[in-house]
């Protein structure tokens, strides 16, 4: 497996990552998939439009092209970075320092000169990309604009070839609220040896539908979409065969079926018993009151209250939470949230 990936040139810490597609039409349209980053190395200057039951949503390049997976890399670091703090009880803001050096380390780079002016472009992107999406309500509508980032700053040296020494990012309030909701999900350290921006996309889309569930089967096409690949679904099929055969992407395995119209992940067990552990550590040992868990029943009627607790439990866990202060309470909350967007069962 190990031959397929990049070096580990810099081991790390945990990584997280907030799905912006989530984060920004969560109870709009929640059956479309956002491919919000461009796979490609070459600027991308089209604009994507997405459309589902009178929602739209539209992803609007600058001149110097779409944000690309990679540039996603600077917010996997500050989600990282704020969900940390986070953890430590500490107090978070919309405006992150990144160290060059260590986000270099962190993203599993080189750091040459070529990984800080690249780094500096990458600002570039993420900042340039506009994000359009409508709310229908009634009669109305209501068409919101935003970026991935609201703004950023560099420190260099003085001159030309002077060394960056850091730059800072400010999230917009999307991403940042998405984060304080906790609504991240954690990546598999080995994400950033990942060699194809494909490969990234495919392990993203399995960590979101397979998540810790133990198989997740989708149609070669639906796949095809979701993933946002510009190559014919023939070319789409021999990579997911090649990804299949190497079984280097980590966490799943995958399989095709059917003639290679349905692709089949399997949860490896990897990150699930990694989880598990982390749940019994930090949240084994949280107990729900009967008036806690009466909370819930109310908060999401018709549900049944032992499902959404043991989905509580694994949601802490998914995303590397601790055992909340107030046990009752946030289950409570989590049972309102689940309720709201799924309505009854």
């Amino acid at each position: 497996m190990d031959d397929h990936l990049l070096p580990d040139r810099h081991p790390q810490t945990e990584l997280f990552v907030c799905d912006v597609g989530d984060a920004v039409l969560k109870d709009i349209v929640q059956e479309m998939e956002h491919p919000f980053y461009s796979l490609s190395k070459k600027p991308e200057t089209t604009v994507r439009r997405y459309e589902h039951n009178g929602h739209w949503l539209e992803v609007t390049p600058s001149v110097k092209g779409l944000a690309t997976i990679y540039d996603k890399d600077i917010l996997i670091y500050a989600i990282s970075q704020i969900m940390g703090a986070l953890k430590r009880g500490q107090k978070v803001a919309k405006r992150v320092r990144i160290n060059s050096h260590e986000f270099l380390a962190f993203s599993n780079r080189g750091t040459g000169g070529k990984d800080y002016k690249a780094l500096v472009e990458s600002l570039e992107r993420l900042r340039g990309t506009t994000i359009s999406t409508n709310i229908r309500s009634g009669d109305e509508e209501q068409i919101d604009t935003f970026g991935l980032i609201e703004s950023s700053s560099v420190r260099r040296k003085f001159g030309l070839d002077g060394r960056l020494q850091w730059v800072e990012v400010t999230l917009s309030d999307w991403v940042f609220n998405a984060i304080r909701n906790q609504e991240v999900l954690t990546l598999h350290p080995s994400y950033f040896r990942l060699r194809k921006p494909m490969e990234r996309r495919i392990y993203e889309l399995a960590r979101k539908h397979c998540g810790q569930q133990r198989q997740w089967r989708c149609g070669i096409g639906i796949l095809h979409k979701k993933s946002g690949s510009k190559s014919p679904v023939k070319h789409f099929r021999y990579l997911l065969k090649d990804i299949a055969e190497t079984n280097h992407l980590p966490d799943y395995t995958i399989e095709l079926e059917e003639g290679g119209e349905i692709v089949r992940f399997t949860n490896r067990g990897t990150m699930h018993e990694a989880a598990e552990a982390k749940a019994l550590e930090s949240t084994g040992a949280v107990r729900l009151s009967d008036a806690g868990m009466q909370a819930g029943r109310e908060a999401a009627p018709g549900w049944d209250i032992y499902v959404l607790e043991q989905e509580w439990r694994c949601w802490m866990a998914d995303g590397g939470l601790d055992a909340p202060r107030d046990a009752d309470k946030a289950f409570a909350g989590f049972c309102r949230k689940w309720y709201e967007r799924r309505g009854a069962p």
